[in-house]
């Protein structure tokens, strides 16, 4: 095995869950790579896809939405690639029964979207206002998603917090956010509950606290190294804790529904399983991720290793007290327990090796961890810097969870792959690869014995992707943004993605071979239109002058020049038989 040091931007680490201990439990140095697996997922097994409200929506200023910490985020120069905004980004808002239908015809079981706090709540608070065109789109979305047997599963927290509360109050700095997040959650459950049976409180909270509260390149954007994604992470865990009291005691027994939370994890694997520093660094890479998450929630109180690291880094620093907070013996049983089900969002995975990283290297998470994260060359990546395609390291997620935190019951929130281009090819080959590895390593795990109840595919539309605008798509759809009336073409991992389903894993190997064929049929038609200018003109696509040098080249001269070679040829074959005659 190769692995060479990548240099990444810290907010691109996306991680994985763990508890403490466990290499009591887990057998770091069994790692089984098994041949595809075909079969079957168990009946009832629910098929999704996902988005987000700003990442989808747009519709950023009207009918009464206020703005979001991302609405001010994105207008601040230099922040986004290309000065981008979510301000119109698909449309959805306007687009509810395309959307629908699209969902409709690859068979989706369920769909998994957020709700804007400031598009029902402007201001954030329920005292002041309550926006009913807001609570309305979300109405008329459920009740469409119902009308065509899609479950909705909703997020109420992905990202978006109302602006004026982080002007007011700091944001998630505030301990005050978790009686604010408990009134918007209980309005939702108010106005919804009835009808939405799927509630997650946060999306990748890890995601919150340290893109938006330590490296600042999410929104708010602050810098607060050290300390400030300790902070908001802790506020949000009893947020989340309130939020699932407030469903257990007050809405479950008229509602029926379950409360759960959604924590993205790469798989952490050491560099050398024989060594045990870099099997202590890789437990660290992933209780400092979603362990820092997932522990609190399912036992009561941050990894022991979180507290022994950064409570010693703080007195090397010359802190009175560690730069973690501490729960109180109350709030560590007020927590423990609240999640009916966990949402697991995963992508990648990473090789960790120790690092020693001196107390002279100042506060921040990243050097708090005493580790480095590697990536073997020969992994598939399909373009973003930061998503490498390593399927097996989702079964070895999955079957930890399962020994850590005693087999809940999971639905995976987010699996997907993104390119880091202008996609105009609607052929994505390396997506349908991805998916089928994936989804497939899931399917081992099931056969494990992991709990798994549920897929959803991230994402189902190309979208507004953070601080990376709309130079990268993870989407099923693919989304002309180029165009005011943003339409939505089928990719050919849409179609894979539809058989899967169909099929609820893959039953035999001549008809999964069949499928990339079928799905290569359809997406040739969609290019076919693409060419056409029925998407938009290529030249507004604004492509590599090269990739179009080609395509002229491929298509008016070859089969020009192969034209006259025939015709030459034709007239040198006459003239030598009138020759011989």
């Amino acid at each position: 095995m190769m692995v060479i040091m990548v240099t990444m931007r810290p907010y691109h680490v996306l991680f994985l869950l763990l508890c403490v201990s466990a290499s009591e439990d887990f057998d770091w140095t069994k790692n089984e790579r098994t041949s595809f697996y075909y079969g079957t997922f168990p009946s009832g097994f629910s098929w999704g896809a996902g988005s987000s409200a700003y990442q989808t929506e747009g519709a950023w200023n009207i009918d009464g939405k206020g703005m979001s910490i991302w609405d001010a985020f994105a207008r601040k120069k230099g922040k986004i690639l290309s000065n981008d905004t979510g301000d119109f980004s698909c449309e959805g808002y306007k687009k509810v029964k395309d959307d629908v239908n699209l969902m409709k015809d690859m068979k989706l079981n369920h769909y998994r979207f957020s709700v804007s706090w400031p598009r029902i709540l402007p201001t954030g608070l329920r005292r002041e206002q309550i926006n009913e065109k807001g609570i309305k789109y979300y109405d008329d979305l459920i009740e469409m998603l119902l009308e065509n047997k899609i479950t909705p599963v909703v997020t109420l927290y992905h990202w978006d917090l109302p602006q004026a509360l982080q002007e007011k109050y700091g944001g998630w700095q505030n301990v005050s956010m978790v009686n604010h997040f408990h009134d918007f959650a209980d309005l939702c459950f108010e106005r919804f509950g009835n009808r939405v049976k799927y509630w997650v409180t946060f999306n990748n909270p890890w995601s919150i606290a340290v893109e938006g509260y330590e490296t600042g390149e999410h929104a708010p954007g602050q810098r607060l190294k050290g300390s400030g994604a300790y902070r908001a992470a802790h506020h949000i865990i009893k947020a989340h804790a309130k939020v699932w009291h407030l469903y257990d005691t007050q809405w479950r027994n008229k509602q029926k529904g379950l409360v759960g939370v959604s924590l993205t994890a790469d798989w952490g694997e050491p560099v050398d399983v024989s060594n045990q520093k870099d099997i202590e660094a890789a437990e660290r890479y992933i209780q400092f991720s979603l362990g820092w998450f997932a522990t609190p929630i399912f036992n009561g109180d941050y990894p022991q290793v979180m507290k022994d690291y950064i409570g010693r880094k703080s007195g090397q620093q010359g802190l009175g007290a560690s730069r973690l907070p501490v729960f109180t013996s109350q709030e560590r049983n007020y927590i423990r327990g609240t999640c009916d089900f966990l949402g697991l969002g995963h992508f990648t995975t990473r090789y960790v090796t120790q690092k020693n990283y001196p107390s002279s290297a100042g506060d921040s998470f990243f050097s708090d961890r005493d580790l480095a994260e590697l990536v073997d060359p020969q992994w598939p990546d399909p373009g973003s810097e930061w998503l490498y395609a390593v399927p097996w390291g989702f079964r070895r997620l999955l079957n930890f969870v399962k020994l850590q935190y005693g087999n809940p019951m999971i639905y995976v929130t987010e699996n997907g792959v993104s390119e880091k281009m202008l996609c105009t090819d609607l052929c994505d080959d390396w997506r349908i690869q991805y998916y089928k590895e994936y989804v497939n390593e899931m399917l081992k795990a099931v056969k494990d014995g992991v709990n798994v109840r549920g897929y959803t595919a991230w994402s189902l539309l190309d979208n507004f992707e953070w601080d990376e605008g709309y130079s990268e798509r993870f989407g099923l759809y693919y989304v002309d943004f180029r165009n005011k009336n943003k339409p939505r073409y089928p990719k050919a991992s849409a179609q894979y993605y539809k058989r899967i389903i169909s099929s609820n894993g893959f039953p035999n190997q001549r008809e999964v071979e069949n499928w990339k064929r079928k799905s290569a049929e359809t997406c040739y038609s969609s290019n076919q239109l693409l060419a056409a200018g029925q998407v938009t003109a290529l030249y507004e696509l604004k492509l590599d002058p090269l990739i179009g040098h080609m395509e002229m080249v491929t298509e008016i001269v070859v089969p020009t020049v192969c034209t006259l070679c025939i015709l030459l040829s034709a007239i040198f074959l006459m003239f030598l038989l009138r020759q011989q005659l």
